[in-house]
């Protein structure tokens, strides 16, 4: 029953939606690291900074995310991305 909210999209909500949702995102990577920047928790609540390195063919795009999730029984209930889609986009186009 959980949601996952990238931000420059609507929200997905179930497991296999959002399974499917972020397969076809991620679709053209071939690889990714993330570097995490700053990670902050107050109870159930937990913001991640980071920056996400993908491989796209010999390429590599970093892109600036900041993650908020908020947890339910020490499960992600609420998983939101913020990113600048334009970067993400034009880096992707070469």
């Amino acid at each position: 029953d959980g949601v996952y909210h990238n931000m420059p999209s609507g929200p997905v909500q179930g497991r296999e939606t959002i399974r499917g949702f972020i397969a076809g995102f991620i679709r053209p990577w071939a690889e990714t690291r993330w570097e995490v920047l700053s990670l902050v928790t107050d109870g159930d609540l937990v913001v991640a900074e980071r920056i996400d390195r993908i491989r796209v063919g010999e390429r590599w795009i970093e892109l600036p995310c900041c993650g908020v999730f908020h947890l339910r029984d020490g499960k992600i209930a609420l998983w939101k991305d913020y990113f600048d889609l334009q970067t993400y986009t034009r880096a992707l186009a070469g």
